[in-house]
């Protein structure tokens, strides 16, 4: 029997690979994309999102790009995968992806053929938006420029490309690198980690899209799954996933607090939670988690 079907479901619910299925509307989701949106509307030029290591940071910029339909935009999601980018190759592939043919060797000439297709969208009715995730990759002054000059790309009283950058924190330190630029972010979010609550509404969202018929947790173990995870949604996922496997492999149909307490241990989250809670509250929690230990050993 598989782990899908053990448990009556039609997909993992945890995976972390992006699917637009599991998107989950979180308060602070929906209001980052409500500010981004309203940024590229309003021609802002400039966007920040900024979040820790997995806050949803990809997500949230996949969604956006999914809410830029092409008859109003043109728009493109580039992903920074190395910090050995140069500003010719984005300026090239930023060109490429909002449709320039050709583009020129020439910077110059490159330059000249972007801000003709930029008129072209304008005149179209639309507004062309360019998405860069992973953007603490952009680690040069040069590069900084580079986006700068692109922001200058304007008709009078109107600007001709908008640019959302999606990073981690660093991104802060990046964008320090050229003070002019830095002074042109019209809107900046910050996403955080999730609720307790929330996390309690996300997972069973993510178990209902896959097929669930029940929690599949006890009550007591999603305030456990939040608390290792430190409420960062990838390894809320992570966590999840392998919860549900260890049960699987018992037997069990619904995960426990045993489950939930091992899981961490081999993953070795059981530190980082007593580092991350408050001083006043590590013996009560760990006092907490002994006592119900302590009454699953009893149980059997």
């Amino acid at each position: 029997m598989s782990y899908l079907k053990h448990y009556g479901l039609e997909r993992e619910p945890f995976s972390n690979a992006p699917d637009a299925r599991f998107y989950y509307n979180s308060d602070q989701h929906s209001q980052a994309l409500l500010r981004l949106m309203y940024a590229v509307d309003s021609n802002k030029g400039l966007a920040v999102l900024v979040g820790d290591v997995g806050t949803g940071k990809t997500t949230l910029a996949r969604r956006m790009l999914d809410n830029l339909p092409e008859d109003r935009y043109e728009s493109s999601l580039l992903v920074m995968v190395h910090s050995g980018i140069t500003p010719e190759w984005i300026l090239t592939r930023i060109a490429l992806q909002l449709g320039v043919k050709d583009p020129a060797g020439d910077r110059l000439k490159l330059l000249k053929q972007l801000y003709t297709r930029l008129l072209e969208i304008e005149g179209e009715g639309r507004r062309a938006v360019v998405l860069i995730d992973e953007a603490q990759m952009l680690q040069s002054r040069a590069l900084m420029e580079e986006f700068r000059g692109l922001l200058n790309l304007e008709v009078p009283g109107k600007k001709l490309l908008n640019i959302v950058f999606f990073g981690l924190p660093e991104l802060e330190d990046c964008l320090a690198l050229d003070e002019p630029l830095a002074q042109r972010v019209a809107v900046k979010y910050t996403l955080k980690s999730m609720t307790v609550e929330t996390t309690t509404s996300y997972i069973k969202h993510r178990l209902q899209i896959a097929g669930a018929g029940q929690v599949l947790f006890d009550d007591e173990v999603i305030p456990l799954v939040h608390r290792y995870a430190g409420g960062v949604p990838r390894l809320v996922n992570t966590i999840s996933d392998n919860c549900l496997f260890e049960a699987y492999l018992c037997k069990m149909k619904v995960v426990d607090n045993r489950i939930a307490h091992s899981v961490a241990g081999d993953l070795g989250l059981l530190q980082q939670a007593i580092v991350e809670t408050p001083r006043d509250r590590v013996k009560e929690e760990l006092d907490e988690i002994d006592s119900m230990l302590d009454k699953l050993e009893q149980k059997k």
